[in-house]
């Protein structure tokens, strides 16, 4: 979509579009904050029943610190929102809650060894043994908690967690038990609240769990609906060659807020839309997701492609093209751009900077490199040596060994500055001399047994190129490289 053409927006349509999309943002995330909400309210009921939260136990320097509950003030969410989700109270915990308070009234008026306390508490005795057997809290996955109820009371009666649960309740609910300890007072703190987490919910016609919160998310529905119709409309009318259906695609981030499935995806057009309203940055993100995804994918092609280059270059040593090549015979016409031998030129271009640039600035250097040469030679001759007794001999090999010494520099850069003037003779016979030298140098090389030792070691090299430098190109830091290339992309911005 880079060929549309948009129209100009004035700087107040700027500012109430940054408002609106604001707006819009905020709503959304109201939306997926609610989302989450219903997503972890039945994994966290407990807390929003009771608002207890437990401290782990830790070692503070010599004293040991036992777990503990920490009481938080909560309004009261979880009667607000079980309807939502359908909870109702379990009917069996429900009404063994209420016979143990009725019993603690009974206690308060008769006493522990009445006749009514006694009815009471033979009711509660079967009562337990009936929740230890069919489990009311397997429908809510409460399972655990019966089990924290059953190690509980038997630690509490027997001292013992390998006891039997049947016996510890029959005796917890008994006169001369609850007589002789404060039996109820632990009910209240220790069992009481793992029975009212317990709950029921009821399963609809479609198999799953009774669930309203379709009833609170219809709103939202409505509202990003006709905002996805009307957005995705105007974008279709103010853009040239775009259709209505390639305006939604244009927004499809904005579909997973109108999905009834899979709710959590709706973090996704959150993100987009607090960005697009400038109340988060997603830049610095988008630059490590963008750099690590290009850094994976220059990281595959440098290796693949170097590979792929050494494995073409084997292949064609391997099917004979290097003897081709060498027997001035190409496996393919060579394609000729402008009409110029490069190589030719660029080493007539080298020459004559040598000769004409180089040579005249170190002229020096070489006619002392020379006397000293020829010097060093003269003095290790016996003859010389000998010659070195006659008075002025010395002085006047000095001066033959130097006047020596510049005609032969001026004869080299004579020559040199000959060979480079034109000469068609004299450049028909350099050509003819390089043409019989590369024949006779391809004819040698061409024999069975040179050429095959040239292949050979010439794979093997590449073989080698493959195992010890392709996988350490590939490896080198690309993290600096894409630094590098966000600067200069920054310095041609700017």
């Amino acid at each position: 979509m880079s060929s549309l053409q948009r129209l100009p927006q004035r700087p107040s349509q700027v500012r109430r579009s940054l408002w609106f999309e604001r707006v819009m943002a905020l709503l959304a995330l109201a939306n997926l904050m609610l989302v989450l909400f219903d997503l972890s309210y039945i994994p966290l009921r407990d807390f929003w029943l009771q608002g207890k939260v437990k401290v782990l136990s830790f070692t503070l320097g010599p004293v040991q610190v036992p777990g503990f509950f920490i009481k938080i003030p909560l309004p009261p969410i979880a009667k607000w929102y079980d309807p939502i989700k359908g909870i109702e109270p379990y009917r069996d915990t429900q009404q063994y809650l209420q016979r143990v308070g009725d019993l603690e009234t009974q206690i308060s008026l008769t006493g522990v060894r009445s006749p009514q306390v006694a009815v009471m508490l033979q009711d509660l005795q079967r009562r337990s043994e009936e929740i230890i057997d069919t489990n009311p809290f397997q429908l809510a996955n409460k399972t655990g908690s019966l089990e924290k109820i059953k190690n509980r009371m038997r630690e509490h009666v027997f001292n013992d967690k390998e006891a039997s649960a049947k016996q510890a309740f029959r005796r917890f609910w008994s006169p001369d038990y609850l007589a002789t300890r404060d039996g109820l007072v632990f009910f209240d703190s220790e069992i009481r609240p793992l029975f009212e987490t317990n709950y029921y919910r009821p399963i609809g016609e479609n198999g799953e769990f009774v669930d309203y919160f379709g009833l609170l998310d219809f709103p939202f529905f409505v509202l990003f609906s006709l905002e996805f119709l009307a957005r995705t409309w105007l974008i279709s009318r103010r853009h040239t060659g775009v259709s209505w259906l390639d305006a939604m695609l244009w927004r499809w981030y904005d579909v997973f807020l109108l999905l009834p499935l899979w709710r959590f995806l709706r973090i996704i057009p959150v993100t987009v839309r607090l960005d697009h309203a400038k109340l988060i940055d997603l830049q610095p993100i988008e630059r490590q997701i963008s750099q690590g995804f290009v850094a994976n994918i220059a990281e595959d092609l440098t290796e693949v492609v170097v590979i792929r280059v050494i494995n073409q270059v084997q292949s064609s040593i391997r099917g004979g093209d290097l003897a081709k090549w060498l027997s001035q015979r190409p496996v393919r016409p060579y394609i000729d751009l402008n009409n110029t031998d490069e190589v030719a030129a660029l080493t007539t271009l080298m020459v004559q900077l040598a000769v004409y640039q180089v040579l005249p600035r170190i002229r020096t250097d070489i006619e002392a490199l020379l006397q000293h040469n020829l010097d060093k030679i003269l003095t290790q001759s016996p003859a010389i040596q000998g010659l070195h007794q006659v008075p002025g001999v010395e002085k006047l090999q000095t001066e033959l060994t130097q006047r020596l010494v510049k005609e032969m520099t001026q004869a080299l850069y004579d020559g040199l500055n000959m060979a480079l003037e034109p000469d068609p003779v004299g450049d028909e016979l350099f050509r003819r001399l390089i043409q019989n030298l590369s024949e006779a140098l391809g004819s040698e090389i061409q024999t069975k047994q040179t050429l095959q030792k040239i292949q050979s070691l010439l794979t093997d090299l590449l073989e080698e190129v493959k195992i010890n430098y392709v996988e350490r190109l590939s490896e080198q830091d690309l993290e600096e490289i894409l630094e590098q290339t966000r600067a200069i992309r920054q310095i041609s911005h700017n």
